[in-house]
C-alpha cells in the first residue's frame, strides 16, 4: 500500500512539475498587456492599420519606382519565338525545358517562330510517372504503411510539376512533335481535375498492390497487375489530353516564303531531325549556400520514369555559375532555369528585384533572413522554371541585369518575360542547366564524384 500510495505522489508531483513548466511558455495576460502598450505607444502603427485594413498590403508595400528604373535593354540576347502559355497547369518545366530547344529549330531552319507539343510530352510524363509512382509501391512492400518514404510515395503519387530531369527523361524515350501534330486539350490547359482523378486512381491501385504483397503475392504478379493498372491510366489520359501520334505528316514555311515538302515523322525522327541535341551533354548546377559547394548531389526519386536518372547536381558558387551563364548566352545557347519567382516579383512591370516590395515599412520589423537560413526553414526554394536568354553587362563585362522567357502567355511582365537583376539573381536562382561546353573542366570533374544522396523530401525536391 506504501508503494502504491508513494507511486501516486511521484505521479501527481511529476504532473505538477510538467503543469508548471508548460506554464512557463504559455501567453498570459501580462504577455498580452505589453505587446498592447508596444503597440499603442508608437502612432505609425495606428496609421499602418487604417492603411492596411482598406488595402491590398502587397500594394501597400510596392514602390513602382524600382521597376520604372531599369530599362528593357540587353547587350547580349538569344532570339526566340512567341511566347508560350502553360495555361493553368504546373508545366513550367516542360514548357522551359522545350523553350531551351526552340531557338535552336528556328534559327537552323529560318522560321519566324516555332512550338513544340506541350501536350505531346505531358501525356508520356503523367503516364511515366504513374509508373514510377506504382514501382515506388513494389519496391517498398514490405514497409510499414507510417514508413516515411511509403507516406512520401503516397503524398506525391502525382503531379503535373517537374524538373529538367523529367524533360530529358521524356524526350530520350519519346520523342517531340510539333504543336500541331498533338494540339492542347482543355485538361492540358486545366490539369487540376485530371491529375486528381489519375492521383486518386494512382492511390487506390497502391493500396491494392500493397494488399496483394500481404496475401503472398509474388513481385512478377504484383507487376503484372500493374501493367493492367496502367492500361486504365492511359485510358484515363487519352481520354483527357488525346491520344499520341505514333507518325504524324508536318511541313513548314520560313521567313523567306520557303515551303518545305509535307513529309512523315515518328516522334523521335523529328526530334533527331529538327533539334538533334544531345541532352546527356547539359550539366545541373544549384546555388543551394546550406550546403558545401563543389559537391555532386543526388535526390532520391526526382526524376520522370523508373528507368530514367534521379536528378544529380552540382552545388556551386552564384558567380561562378554566372560566368558559365553568359559564356552560354553568347554562345546562343538557352538555359533551363528555377527560382522563387514569386519573392519580390512585380508581375505587372515585369521585374523581379530586391527592393520591389519594402513589408519592412509597412509592418516596421526588419526581414532579414539569409538565402541559407531561408532553405532551411523552408521559407524559400525552387517554385517555377524559365528560360534564361539574355545579359546585360557592363562596362566592366559584369551582369547588370538578366532576361527570363516565362510561359504566362505574351501579355504577362515585359512581353511576355520577366527582367530580373543581378541580385536577385544570387538570392532567388537555385536551378540552372548549361550545356558542358561553356563549363569549366575542373567543374565538369566534379561530376567524378560519388554523389551525396538526399532523400526524396529534401527542400531541393
Amino acid at each position: 500500500m506504501r508503494k502504491i500510495i508513494l507511486s501516486l505522489a511521484i505521479l501527481l508531483l511529476s504532473t505538477a512539475a510538467i503543469s508548471q513548466e508548460k506554464g512557463k511558455g504559455a501567453i498570459d495576460q501580462e504577455m498580452i498587456k505589453k505587446a498592447r502598450q508596444a503597440y499603442n505607444q508608437d502612432r505609425a502603427n495606428k496609421l499602418a492599420k487604417r492603411a492596411a485594413s482598406n488595402n491590398d498590403i502587397q500594394k501597400l508595400a510596392l514602390d513602382p519606382a524600382v521597376a520604372k528604373k531599369i530599362d528593357k535593354h540587353f547587350s547580349h540576347r538569344i532570339e526566340t519565338g512567341e511566347t508560350t502559355d502553360q495555361q493553368k497547369s504546373g508545366r513550367c518545366w516542360l514548357f522551359t525545358g522545350l523553350n531551351v530547344l526552340r531557338p535552336k529549330v528556328i534559327e537552323k531552319y529560318n522560321l519566324e517562330s516555332f512550338e513544340f507539343s506541350h501536350n505531346y510530352n505531358f501525356f508520356w510524363d503523367q503516364f511515366e510517372k504513374s509508373n514510377l509512382f506504382l514501382e515506388g509501391i513494389i519496391e517498398t512492400r514490405e514497409k510499414d504503411m507510417d514508413d516515411r518514404k511509403v507516406q512520401w510515395l503516397f503524398t506525391n503519387a502525382l503531379s503535373d510539376g517537374g524538373q529538367w530531369t523529367g524533360v530529358v527523361n521524356i524526350i530520350e524515350k519519346y520523342g517531340v512533335v510539333p504543336k500541331e501534330a498533338m494540339p492542347e486539350s482543355h485538361s492540358s490547359e486545366n490539369t487540376r481535375t485530371m491529375s486528381s482523378r489519375v492521383e486518386r486512381k494512382l492511390r487506390e491501385f497502391g493500396v491494392k498492390l500493397r494488399n496483394m504483397n500481404e496475401e503472398g503475392s509474388s513481385v512478377s504478379e504484383l507487376r503484372e497487375t500493374k501493367e493492367q493498372m496502367l492500361t486504365k491510366i492511359y485510358r484515363m489520359l487519352s481520354i483527357s489530353l488525346g491520344e499520341p501520334p505514333q507518325k504524324f505528316e508536318w511541313r513548314y514555311e520560313d521567313k523567306d516564303g520557303n515551303l518545305s515538302s509535307l513529309k512523315t515523322y515518328t516522334p523521335e525522327q523529328f526530334y533527331k531531325k529538327f533539334v538533334g541535341v544531345d541532352l546527356s551533354n547539359y550539366v545541373m548546377f544549384m546555388n543551394d549556400p546550406s550546403r558545401p559547394y563543389e559537391k555532386l548531389y543526388e535526390i532520391e526519386y526526382d526524376r520522370h520514369t523508373w528507368d530514367g536518372d534521379n536528378w544529380k547536381y552540382i552545388n556551386l558558387e552564384n558567380e561562378k555559375i554566372k560566368t558559365f551563364a553568359k559564356r552560354s548566352i553568347m554562345g546562343n545557347d538557352a538555359m533551363y532555369f528555377s527560382c522563387d519567382v514569386g519573392k519580390q516579383l512585380n508581375k505587372d512591370a515585369g521585374v523581379l528585384d530586391m527592393n520591389n516590395y519594402d513589408y519592412g515599412s509597412v509592418f516596421g520589423l526588419d526581414f532579414s533572413m539569409n538565402k541559407a537560413q531561408r532553405v532551411q526553414t523552408n521559407q524559400s526554394g525552387s517554385s517555377h522554371g524559365m528560360s534564361l536568354i539574355a545579359v546585360d553587362l557592363n562596362e566592366n563585362e559584369e551582369p547588370r541585369k538578366w532576361l527570363l522567357e516565362n510561359s504566362w502567355g505574351p501579355e504577362s511582365g515585359f512581353e511576355g518575360n520577366l527582367v530580373m537583376t543581378d541580385q536577385w539573381f544570387d538570392e532567388y536562382m537555385f536551378r540552372i542547366v548549361i550545356h558542358e561546353k561553356y563549363v569549366d573542366d575542373e567543374v565538369l570533374k566534379i561530376l567524378e564524384q560519388e554523389p551525396v544522396m538526399l532523400p526524396p523530401w529534401d527542400p531541393m525536391y
